[in-house]
């Protein structure tokens, strides 16, 4: 039993590591907390549900509504940026409007998609192949594969690309000084919104995955997942890419072993006790680095 509640732990947890990847690459920065985010996530599930029912259920429109989900949620994540954050960078404004910001657009997305679809459970419809891997007692399923491989693919390329690219410079260098980076010629406009782009469209990504993988789509997914990404980015220390993907993995490994062996009650509880023990011992988290203040 142990072993199969391990696959199903690192298959959630990874889910919950690549949403944690988007809120800490916005984090990182722009040092916001975006509210929006996992709204980018229920909102790529609906899509690419939406996708599904219109053009046919087989893998090919699959793919095409992943497509178009991660598209129109970037876009959208894009757009806010463009049209609302950074005017309120421009005026200067304080912290809390551009986080009030966030809220509002989180709220707009959720209550459309509420008026929309309504706030009834729907069907996820399932296109993947059902056949199962048995190794021993351990069950794999195809669509377990696919999200472990997919989100293995997805953390490589964004560690390659941020890490090794001009643009992924542009980031980092964004991240430790906006202005300095503006100074330097960086067209910081640009490469914010990019981000946005990136993030949103990482979690339609995940949210897809998520939809296909319990093959249901819920209104109150949207709340759940936000809740924990937030824990796992400050559990791995908030603005650390190597964080979030081991925040990610930590919650939905101890949620997975809550619910199997204790109560699947406990579950959601998970990720605040586990984020309450570390703050206490390491305050910064996993990997937060301390800042040093300089007068």
């Amino acid at each position: 039993m142990f072993f199969q509640q391990l696959i199903n732990g690192l298959t959630i947890g990874t889910t919950y590591a690549l949403v944690t990847i988007g809120f800490t690459m916005v984090y990182s920065v722009l040092e916001l907390t975006n509210f929006a985010h996992s709204s980018f996530y229920m909102l790529g599930a609906y899509l690419s549900m939406t996708t599904l029912r219109a053009f046919g259920l087989s893998r090919p429109v699959f793919f095409v509504g992943l497509i178009v989900s991660v598209l129109a949620c970037g876009s959208l994540g894009a757009l806010m940026d463009r049209f609302t954050l950074r005017i309120i960078r421009n005026r200067a404004e304080s912290d809390v409007t551009a986080l009030l910001c966030t809220v509002g657009v989180q709220t707009a997305i959720d209550n459309s998609i509420l008026v929309i679809f309504g706030s009834e459970t729907k069907s996820f419809p399932n296109v993947i192949s059902s056949t199962k891997i048995e190794l021993g007692s351990v069950v794999i399923s195809h669509i377990q594969i696919i999200i472990l491989i997919s989100a293995v693919v997805l953390m490589v390329c964004l560690s390659l690309f941020i890490y090794k690219t001009k643009m992924g410079a542009a980031m980092r260098a964004i991240s430790q000084n906006l202005t300095a980076a503006k100074l330097t010629g960086i067209n910081t406009g640009m490469v914010v919104t990019l981000t946005f782009f990136i993030a949103a469209g990482i979690a339609a990504i995940a949210g897809t995955l998520v939809g296909s993988y319990y093959q249901a789509n819920d209104i109150m997914m949207s709340a759940s997942v936000g809740l924990k990404s937030f824990a796992a980015a400050v559990l791995g220390g908030m603005g650390s890419l190597p964080g979030a993907v081991l925040g990610g993995l930590i919650i939905g490994l101890g949620e997975t072993m809550v619910a199997g062996y204790i109560s699947s009650g406990y579950r959601d509880a998970v990720a605040f006790l586990i984020l309450t023990v570390v703050l206490i011992v390491r305050p910064r988290g996993l990997f937060g680095q301390k800042q040093v203040i300089k007068v």
